[in-house]
């Protein structure tokens, strides 16, 4: 069984559009170099007031690492209510839908 994990944030989240994206450029830039960080896909829902990532991580350490420092992070902007999921990986069943693994 592999050890690759996804892991999903999402958060209450009021700006949008492309001033947030480039204010966001250097957050992206730190992220990137995060230890056993794979990708991230940003996600965004202006509608709901909700925006996040889904991330796949080399490990389960490497992905609870990140969320207790994200997570951290994110508080001490003054976001409230976080909510992250862990998720295993079905690597041949992923791989049969083109799943983007590493």
């Amino acid at each position: 069984m592999s050890d690759l994990t996804v892991l999903i944030f999402d958060f209450p989240n009021s700006a949008f559009g492309p001033d947030r994206t480039e204010a966001l450029r250097p957050l992206a830039a730190d992220i990137a170099d995060q230890p056993g960080l794979l990708w991230k896909i940003w996600t965004e829902e202006p509608a709901s007031g909700r925006a996040g990532g889904v991330y796949l991580f080399a490990t389960r350490a490497a992905a609870e690492a990140y969320h207790a420092m994200h997570a951290a992070r994110l508080a001490a902007r003054g976001v409230t209510g976080i909510e992250a999921t862990y998720r295993g990986v079905n690597e041949t069943l992923s791989l049969i839908d083109r799943a983007p693994l590493g």
